[in-house]
């Protein structure tokens, strides 16, 4: 089945604006045929699999007919385990973002009442919860269903399963009779069709036939990552694995502007690729791919279809694609006529779920893999160096240099310590900064609390109020996973102006202050100035002290002897869509 535009099917400018942020090119099958009846009022039983875009198939229509004006409940959407229904909200607060003052609240079990309470009383459109929680506040009257609108009940047949029979006939007991019923099912057992002939009226049935589709013979790896690591990860294991000709796939055009502009800060050759360029700008820019000219090709799902070059020795994830058939066009770019290929894979936080719904869709066999250490970074780098230098000294491509090394062992310097020098000279100028420390979350950090990944709520009311004063007693299991901990800014970076306290401050010596042209107003921050000092002006970390942005400029403290180097180096670059002025000093604080 084709997929259609989302232009096609009749929705309103801000949800256009909203997927259109989100990455979304196209409607999968089950959107493109869901959508419509759903606008139009009609109950609806659809069946389709895991990780084939469902989520926004019911999620649009639902919000589209929401009214903002009405603080009341007017969408319940219900999940088998808080993990689904954590999913399902995120992905429903993305499209809501162009719909001014709708607000979506997730209720499950292992949360606090107090926080779903709060929320409530303030008012909630869109209501995402598990069976066993949402009937709580429903029986409590804390959750008041009197204007509902469209209720939802997401991977039914799972509940079933579950042995949420009970609760979701209770649930569905309550609904106003003026309401519309959305079921979406792998499978219709027995116990579906009954809910479907009790509290639906003449539904639409779509089913959306499990395509034949498997991921390539490619290898295929993963790993879980801080969300702002993400950037230093790609360029660790970039250098890790020697890769010079790839693709790398981003979630939005935005995104795909910022990775470009801070690979190329770090000295790789990498050019963008997507919806918003004109296609004499893509062709140009697949030219000189083809001719690799470029590197790294970054790009949204835009050119995950019908890109045809050969050796691309690696495709890098960056951002999860919205479903499993884009994963598989993302990775068929690589391994292509028989020949070798990799498929890499960036996961922060939650999205581990969504990664499995993409395994199990597409019967892939993504392993996951340790982040390199930057010692292990190091000892790889020596080692490519040595083949290169092995090569050359075989092949002997090489200017006699014996006059020069003489004079330097004249000078007292071992051979040792002149090729160790070389060799440092060598890998400085290559333009890319030292590798940086990188937080790496613990097993599990993405939120799994069993090997299932899924978690079933109390039976009966006094199992779920036993859960609860475990919850308030700390436990931790109850409480939900822990998010993983930002990492700190760079040490020589400052936020906004605010320095870290004196003990932390990097001590760089005698130094100078540099003034750049652009400040908070281009939406800079700390690490993109730091980022493009590093790159464009190869420098040493150490030479770079306090970064203090204002308004329309940032101050920069850098070591005396290095001033002049990086003054003349970035003034008139073009940094993050600005043409940089860089000057002397700084005028008062703004």
């Amino acid at each position: 089945m084709e997929k259609k535009l989302f232009a096609e099917l009749d929705l309103s400018d801000s949800m256009l604006k909203a997927v259109q942020a989100m990455g979304f090119e196209a409607a999968t099958p089950i959107q493109s045929e869901s959508i419509p009846p759903l606008l139009a009022g009609h109950d609806m039983v659809g069946q389709s699999q895991t990780g084939s875009g469902k989520t926004a198939a019911f999620a649009i229509p639902a919000i589209e007919r929401i009214d903002p004006e009405s603080k009341a409940t007017q969408v319940l959407i219900l999940c088998p385990t808080r993990e689904l229904a954590l999913q399902v909200a995120e992905e429903t607060a993305k499209l809501t973002r162009g719909k001014k003052g709708v607000r979506e609240l997730p209720v499950y079990g292992g949360q606090s009442y107090d926080r779903q309470l709060r929320g409530l009383k303030k008012g909630a459109h869109i209501v995402i919860g598990t069976p066993g929680r949402v009937l709580d506040h429903l029986e409590k009257g804390s959750l008041k269903l009197n204007e509902l609108k469209t209720i939802i009940l997401d991977e039914a047949d799972r509940m079933l399963d579950m042995g949420f029979t009970e609760e979701i006939n209770a649930i569905l007991a309550k609904m106003p009779e003026e309401r519309q019923t959305v079921l979406f099912s792998a499978t219709v057992p027995p116990g579906i069709k009954r809910i479907i002939k009790k509290f639906t009226e003449d539904p639409v049935w779509i089913k959306i036939e499990a395509s034949e589709l498997t991921a390539p013979e490619i290898e295929q790896v993963w790993y879980e990552v801080d969300r702002r690591s993400k950037l230093e990860v790609l360029c660790r294991l970039i250098d890790f694995e020697d890769v010079n000709y790839g693709i790398i796939f981003c979630a939005t055009k935005m995104m795909v502007d910022e990775l470009v502009e801070h690979l190329s800060a770090r000295g790789y050759l990498a050019d963008k690729l997507h919806g918003d360029m004109s296609q004499q700008m893509r062709e140009r820019v697949m030219n000189r791919f083809r001719k690799k000219n470029i590197e790294f090709l970054v790009a949204t799902d835009v050119a995950a279809r019908g890109l045809d070059v050969k050796d691309i020795e690696v495709v890098f994830n960056y951002d999860l694609p919205n479903d499993g058939e884009d994963y598989v066009h993302r990775i068929g770019r690589t391994g292509r006529a028989g020949s070798s290929g990799k498929a890499v894979t960036l996961v922060a936080g939650r999205e581990v779920y969504k990664l499995q719904n993409i395994m199990r869709f597409t019967k892939a066999k993504i392993k996951r893999a340790n982040i390199p250490t930057v010692d292990q970074l190091m000892a790889q780098r020596a080692n490519v160096f040595y083949d290169s230098l092995c090569s050359v000294l075989q092949e002997k491509k090489y200017h006699n240099h014996d006059e020069l090394v003489d004079r330097l062992l004249d000078l007292g310097h071992s051979p040792t310590e002149i090729i160790s020098a070389l060799m440092d000279m060598l890998d400085k100028s290559s333009g890319k900064p030292p590798p940086e420390e990188i937080r790496i979350p613990q097993e599990g950090g993405g939120g799994r609390n069993d090997r299932s990944g899924r978690e079933r709520e109390p039976r009966n009311r006094r199992d779920r109020e036993r859960r609860d004063s475990r919850e308030s007693r700390g436990s931790r299991d109850a409480r939900g996973p822990r998010e993983p901990r930002e990492p700190r800014a760079p040490r020589s970076s400052f936020e906004d102006g605010r320095p870290e306290k004196a003990s932390k401050k990097q001590d760089i010596g005698p130094s100078r202050k540099l003034t750049l042209s652009v400040g908070r107003e281009q939406h800079i921050k700390p690490g993109d100035v730091l980022g493009v000092i590093l790159g464009a002006a190869n420098i040493n970390r150490s030479k770079v002290g306090n970064i203090k942005l204002h308004s329309g400029k940032t101050d920069i403290d850098v070591s005396a002897d290095v001033a002049d180097q990086v003054k003349s180096t970035l003034n008139g670059i073009k940094f993050k869509g600005y043409r940089l002025k860089v000057s002397e000093g700084s005028g008062a604080d703004e």
